[in-house]
């Protein structure tokens, strides 16, 4: 329970009370400032508490923006101010000093939690104050200014303004204009019922999977029924969090069972094509896997850029200014948007063209698609950072390397070559990276199964890994790292499959990345939520990128050709096994803070 104190007696004929208690709020009634001090001093400290005007006149989704969003410390609106449990200390501070003060401010407001905010801000407080638009909150000093707030009230519809702040700030062509014009009333429906957004989240994975155990049928009629249910998830995967913004349910855990059930479903679907197309005699699992490989690695090349840039200092880019400039132009924003292939329009293409054509085509699509979208918006970042003057920070610096997932080999490595790397020029540590990867899957690729070179090739790779992280990641061009790595490991495992001409190799290779680029999501989700990098331990125990692209090459030359399906699953279920358990362990107990992402589609 959250405790509301009420600053004097509300006004007659005031919904403030009423309103409060809506939103899940104990109602104190405070005669004075040094009354109310006592009944804050009063709250349990592990409670929310907010202190309200009682002359408050607003809507009531204004309170609930301002007062019930778990994302900040402390937030305020007009007339209100709330603090959690981290924003306690702070706020106690505010109102000590105001009250000791005799109601005095150097800022002309009788109201007292304004002159808490004040007084926050004077202590260099971050104080969160949510954007309102034509949502009325105010305090009106006299009944002619209450009757007129309470007209401006009256006439603007808060539940319309409500459903409509659901929907996502930016995102894709058949998001915006086929799935949120009705999907925002889901979310009212699933609101009104006491739904959670992490229980849509599940009932979208549910659904998808079930729409990938009817393409695996191989029919006709369970490719329909295939289509209409992927579509269907993606129905309720924008309802999950259009219902977080509807209610202001947020959490880091629902911002990371949203992103890595996007990827289970997308790539159990991609697994149920595959599976459908062998019933019909054609094997596409090779496919399948190249999709996800190319899929996993343009969402790397996302993340990796934004943690490299979004607190970088003087980041200013005359590709920048022209992206921008673009924006400007109705028509080029939704071209934009929609050749990037985010997740509404490639789920459609996936879903009509499961329905309509073949797995083979439905993947040939899917490949082509994604590979234009990957080398038109990996360009436009390459040509953005090499024009841009910015100084990069430490945290990003971090973030990347946690990014690499380096494990012991090329960390080992990295310190003997601390040295020489801060010699090399800016451009050399992501090109040493490429001709490393490049290396060791054309080998890969290019010699016969069972022979050495590949292993060959794969300790070169831990040489090169290691000295592309041997020194602070912070050049132009080294957000393009972790991605480098991941296409390394991914197509190594891809080629090596495909050499082995084994019945089960490719389904098996297809566990094994989609294991391991769940750990490489799982960092991405942590990294996001500041809940920090996964611990040291798990990356030693699995490998590290280097150490996996390794053992698999070993793998292939020291068993026969047809238990190297054996040991592919095995080391599959291995690395599952242990990132599942400490995943899911970490995300249900980490009490991270509340988070929520409004970022590009993905």
């Amino acid at each position: 329970m959250s405790t509301a104190i009420l600053t004097g007696q509300p006004v007659p004929g005031s919904s403030i009370e009423g309103d409060l208690r809506s939103l899940g709020y104990d109602v104190r009634v405070a005669a004075d400032p040094a009354d109310a001090e006592t009944l804050l001093a009063q709250v349990p400290g592990d409670q929310r508490v907010a202190v309200v005007d009682a002359r408050f006149v607003g809507h009531p989704h204004a309170l609930r923006l301002g007062l019930t969003d778990p994302r900040f410390p402390i937030a305020a609106i007009p007339g209100a101010v709330t603090a959690q449990p981290a924003g306690r200390q702070a706020l106690t501070r505010a109102m000590a000093r105001e009250t000791s003060a005799g109601g005095g401010s150097a800022v002309a407001v009788d109201s007292l939690a304004d002159r808490i905010v004040t007084a926050l801000d004077d202590d260099g407080t971050d104080v969160q104050r949510p954007e309102l638009g034509s949502l009325v909150a105010a305090v009106p000093a006299d009944p002619q200014a209450r009757n007129e707030a309470r007209q401006a009230v009256a006439a603007v519809d808060d539940e319309a303004i409500r459903l409509k702040s659901a929907v996502k700030s930016r995102d894709g062509f058949f998001t915006t204009f086929f799935i949120s014009p009705y999907s925002r009333y889901i979310a009212r429906w699933c609101a009104r019922r006491g739904l959670t957004p992490n229980q849509v989240t599940t009932a979208s994975l549910i659904t998808a999977l079930i729409a990938a155990g009817c393409a695996a049928t191989g029919t006709r009629p369970g490719f329909i029924a295939a289509g209409l249910l992927l579509i269907f998830s993606f129905v309720l995967d924008c309802t999950d969090g259009q219902l977080a913004r509807y209610s202001l349910q947020y959490s880091t855990l629902g911002a990371w069972l949203d992103a890595t059930f996007d990827r289970a479903k997308e790539y159990a679907y991609y697994a149920g094509l595959a599976l459908g197309a062998a019933r019909g005699g054609d094997d596409v699992w090779a496919l399948a896997l190249g999709a996800m490989v190319l899929q996993t690695c343009r969402h790397v090349v996302d993340f990796s850029f934004n943690e490299a840039n979004h607190d970088a200092t003087a980041n200013t880019s005359p590709t920048a200014a022209l992206s921008d400039k673009l924006d400007s132009v109705g028509w080029t924003v939704w071209v934009r948007r929609m050749i990037v292939l985010p997740i509404g329009e490639r789920w459609a293409m996936i879903a009509i063209l499961t329905a309509a054509t073949t797995p083979r085509i439905t993947f040939y699509a899917l490949l082509i698609g994604c590979a234009f979208a990957a080398t038109y918006t990996t360009a436009g970042r390459v040509l953005r950072s090499l024009t841009r003057k910015a100084r990069r920070t430490d945290r990003a610096a971090e973030a990347l390397a946690d990014l690499a997932d380096s494990g012991p080999l090329a960390q080992g490595f990295a310190e003997a070559f601390k040295n020489v790397a801060r010699r090399l020029p800016g451009f050399a540590v992501p090109a040493v990276a490429l001709l490393g990867g490049v290396a060791v899957v054309a080998t890969a690729a290019l010699t016969d199964f069972g022979g050495p070179w590949p292993a060959v090739a794969a300790l070169g790779y831990a040489v090169t890994s290691s000295l592309a992280v041997a020194r602070p990641l912070k050049g132009a061009l080294d957000w393009l790292i972790p991605p480098l790595f991941r296409a390394a490991e991914y197509g190594t495992v891809l080629a090596l499959a495909v050499k082995a001409e084994v019945n089960g190799a490719l389904p098996a290779a297809f566990g094994l990345v989609a294991a391991v680029a769940y750990h490489h999501y799982d960092t991405v989700y942590r990294i996001r939520g500041n809940a920090g990098a996964p611990p040291a331990w798990l990356v030693r125990v699995i490998g590290g990128h280097e150490g996996r692209t390794l053992l698999v090459t070993v793998l292939a030359a020291a068993v026969a050709v047809s238990q190297f399906t054996v040991a592919l699953t095995v080391l599959a279920v291995a690395v599952a096994l242990v990132v599942l358990v400490e995943s899911i362990r970490f995300w249900v107990s980490s009490g991270a803070p509340a988070v929520h992402d409004e970022g590009e589609p993905a």
